[in-house]
């Protein structure tokens, strides 16, 4: 096919559109969290949004926001062992993952006999060639296929072009705001996980089948590091390159799920001697946000005077509004302004 007709073929299919990636933040841009976590041995967000880490009894990590990065890119993912595990347990696992919400994958009209393909794509390096697992589950039905790819040459970056072809098969991705697909890439994974059968189609989900064809074991030596970055998915069977976006477009994406603020990053007023609240304008929320702050000492500072100590901290949550209340205060004069103090933390992550 010329590339002109493979260009009609994609404008025909709506896959040449804008925003055709359905990957948040899949050039590792936005890193509200930090840049780096140093011995992350749990599963967590330690570094870039939107991108956790899945690590069970399998080593501990730096994971960071690298700028080692291909052409047309500036960051990565870096995965850098800094405590090894050679030989892992049936049950372990080291794994990064992304989580899609349903609402944004109507269009691919799983479970039905028009189901789309898609196909994922990515930049990949490594010191430690061989044979890698990405892992697309749907997450309402319970379903898994997981294929390979191959690191082949040591230190060098590679592109990566997965398919997931369209089938009947599938299933249903709920129209809520839930996980629909969850994307897996396993850097190292326990016999639990790799002695089930390969899968050519979507299959009722496994422990033994998740990571099967997996050979790599990034963990077995604290000489081993990982980056990935460019990672798109998209509808239709053909990798198209990575649709790059400003930040700002990627970070008010990734708020969605995940808002950070510090000093001053509401305000309000004293309703009392003992009772204050700031309130902040924020993005929609996929859900209700859960909330942590640095410290209650000196959460609510009244202006002008010494920080008051909050008690007990509550929070009421609207569509693009929140308000935080400082309760048993003391010493507050009513009326007087109210600013926050601490950095605060809402997460409303799948």
């Amino acid at each position: 096919m010329s590339k002109a007709a493979q260009l009609a073929a994609l404008i025909g299919s709506g896959q040449a559109q804008g925003d055709k990636n359905l990957i948040i933040n899949g050039a590792m841009q936005v890193a509200q969290r930090g840049t780096s976590t140093s011995s992350a041995s749990a599963a967590a967000y330690h570094a870039v949004d939107r991108f956790d880490q899945n690590i069970v009894t399998m080593g501990a990590y730096t994971i960071s926001q690298s700028t080692t990065a291909p052409t047309d890119f500036t960051t990565s993912l870096k995965m850098d062992v800094t405590t090894a595990d050679a030989s892992p347990a049936s049950g372990d696992v080291v794994a990064i993952r992304t989580k899609l919400e349903g609402l944004n994958l109507q269009q691919l009209n799983f479970g039905t006999s028009n189901a789309k393909s898609i196909t994922v794509s990515f930049y990949v390096k490594s010191n430690k060639t061989g044979t890698y697992v990405v892992s697309s589950y749907l997450a309402d039905a319970g379903k898994q296929w997981g294929q390979t790819y191959t690191i082949d040459s040591a230190n060098t970056w590679e592109r990566k072009t997965i398919t997931w072809q369209g089938s009947s098969n599938s299933s249903v991705i709920n129209n809520d705001s839930g996980a629909g697909l969850i994307f897996t890439w396993y850097l190292g994974a326990g016999t639990g996980r790799t002695s089930g059968t390969a899968q050519t189609d979507w299959t009722a989900y496994a422990t033994t089948g998740e990571a099967v064809g997996q050979t790599v074991n990034i963990a077995d030596s604290t000489a081993n590091e990982f980056f990935i970055t460019g990672i798109q998915l998209e509808v239709g069977d053909v990798a198209t390159p990575f649709e790059h976006e400003s930040f700002g477009e990627t970070l008010l994406k990734c708020q969605r799920y995940y808002i950070e603020f510090g000093s001053n990053g509401a305000s309000g007023c004293f309703l009392g001697s003992t009772f204050a609240y700031v309130s902040r304008t924020i993005p929609q929320m996929r859900a209700t946000p859960s909330i942590s702050v640095e410290t209650l000492t000196g959460y609510i500072d009244q202006y002008g005077t010494t920080s008051r100590n909050a008690g007990s901290v509550a929070v009421s949550h609207t569509e693009g509004h929140i308000i935080i209340y400082g309760n048993s205060m003391s010493g507050g004069q009513t009326g007087s302004p109210a600013f926050l103090r601490k950095q605060t933390y809402l997460s409303a992550e799948l």
